[in-house]
């Protein structure tokens, strides 16, 4: 139930008459109301201090001492919010006149009054006592929220202060914890990547360098950064399923292959899809990784896809696979020149026609490290000597046979910690070869 309609109003009558007074509380006891009586203005005055929540004041004109316009006037200090109505006959008009004016009267009633008009003038003035009770209730409610508002205010500044702190410290926390996981997940790739090239010491640093030449393929095709780190990802990957062929099988070479040995080898690039598909991230990279020997006529393996149905990012992937292993095998001193002759008899056939002369340029770009470094000397050192800025002369791999860093690379703080972390953990025989400017 609502305060309002709790609310009981308290009325308090004074009259000099005891029987005006038993008549008005006849009168008006059905209503909801609790009625105080005082016999003189001195008597109302006290009952006004001792019950300070009067909404109420009816009070005659004509008494002993105090009359009520007098009354009426002291009752303000008293009861500042109380309703004051007075009884009066004809003949105090101007004591009445003086009463609403100084009193603060709420309304007249005439003696003798007429009791209908009387209940209804006192439930009109009850009404108003409910209104003025809540609008009390409601000012002071608003006066508590103001405070409290004031008060939060005046503390908002701090809090957003010390909030926004916190969500940069998070923010922060949150950022290296994505920095780190994205290092260990490119290490894990790194990782595969050089267990596949285990198999294969003929191919070293195959992998990388397939990545890196279709990474500036695809660059230069526009494509997205989800789209270029997925072909990086397969180019890195792409022989993935090369782990569990036999060894024979490892290069290709479909001449010199039985029927069954070649139905074998065909089958890398379906059970490298299948090695990663259980990796929800990597089921797009496994998808290139499946097509990556369909060849551009339609004449490759395993779903003989030709053209446009190859995926893009398995068209890029084969050109960077097939221009690498013939370099790596090509030892003449004009490998470049003639990895790309080979390249381009190939177009058309195994290749992608419109691909080539966004590679060629990558191609070159990336194989040049192979060439001599003019106006640079080769030392071998030992992790403990490597400074920022050398750069690698060959591989480096543990003592089991694990590629650490591919010739090319340049050292920075981050893999130089690596490799001497190696070097306890799985030490080469041979110190790391490195070239440097021949006047540092």
């Amino acid at each position: 139930m609502h305060e309002a309609e709790d609310y009981r109003a308290k009325v308090l009558f004074v009259d000099d008459e005891e029987n005006i007074l038993k008549s008005l509380k006849r009168l008006l006891m059905e209503e909801e109301i609790d009625i105080l009586t005082a016999n003189s203005g001195e008597e109302g005055l006290e009952l006004l201090h001792s019950t300070p929540d009067i909404g109420l004041i009816v009070s005659d004109q004509r008494m002993p001492g105090l009359t009520g316009a007098e009354f009426l006037l002291q009752s303000r200090d008293i009861a500042p919010d109380a309703l004051r109505i007075m009884l009066t006959g004809y003949a105090d008009i101007n004591a009445t006149i003086d009463a609403i004016n100084k009193g603060g009267a709420f309304r007249y009633i005439s003696k003798p009054w007429d009791d209908e008009d009387m209940i209804r003038t006192v439930r009109d003035a009850v009404r108003q006592c409910r209104l003025i009770s809540q609008n009390k209730r409601l000012s002071a409610l608003v006066k508590q929220q103001n405070e409290e508002l004031k008060e939060w205010n005046s503390n908002l500044k701090s809090r957003v202060l010390e909030q926004t702190a916190a969500i940069r410290v998070r923010s922060n926390e949150l950022h290296e914890l994505n920095e780190k996981l994205k290092k260990n997940y490119e290490n894990c790739l790194a990782a595969f990547s050089g267990l596949v090239e285990l198999r294969d010491r003929e191919t070293e640093n195959h992998s990388r360098n397939v990545a890196q030449l279709s990474v500036m393929v695809a660059g230069k095709l526009n494509l997205s950064t989800e789209e270029i780190e997925m072909i990086k990802v397969a180019a890195l990957l792409h022989d993935i399923g090369k782990i569990g062929i036999p060894d024979n099988l490892l290069r290709w070479d479909a001449g010199g292959m039985t029927p069954n040995d070649l139905n074998e080898y065909r089958q890398h690039a379906v059970r490298g899809q299948a090695a990663i598909d259980s990796i929800e991230d990597l089921r797009p990279a496994g998808l290139l990784i499946r097509h990556h020997h369909e060849n551009f006529d339609g004449s490759g393996f395993p779903d003989l896809l030709a053209k446009g149905e190859i995926p893009l990012g398995s068209r890029i992937i084969a050109l960077a696979d097939y221009s690498d292993r013939l370099f790596v095998r090509n030892r003449s001193d004009n490998a470049i020149e003639m990895t790309l002759k080979m390249v381009k008899e190939e177009l058309g056939r195994k290749f992608d026609p419109d691909l080539f002369p966004l590679m060629e340029k990558s191609f070159q770009e990336t194989y040049e490290k192979h060439s001599a470094k003019t106006g640079m000397t080769m030392m071998e050192l030992q992790p403990k000597e490597l400074r920022e800025g050398m750069l690698l002369a060959r591989d480096v791999r543990s003592g089991t046979g694990l590629l650490l860093l591919g010739a090319g690379e340049r050292l920075d703080f981050t893999n130089i910690s690596a490799l001497r972390r190696f070097y306890d953990i799985d030490p080469p025989k041979k110190g790391i070869l490195v070239r440097v400017q021949s006047n540092s």
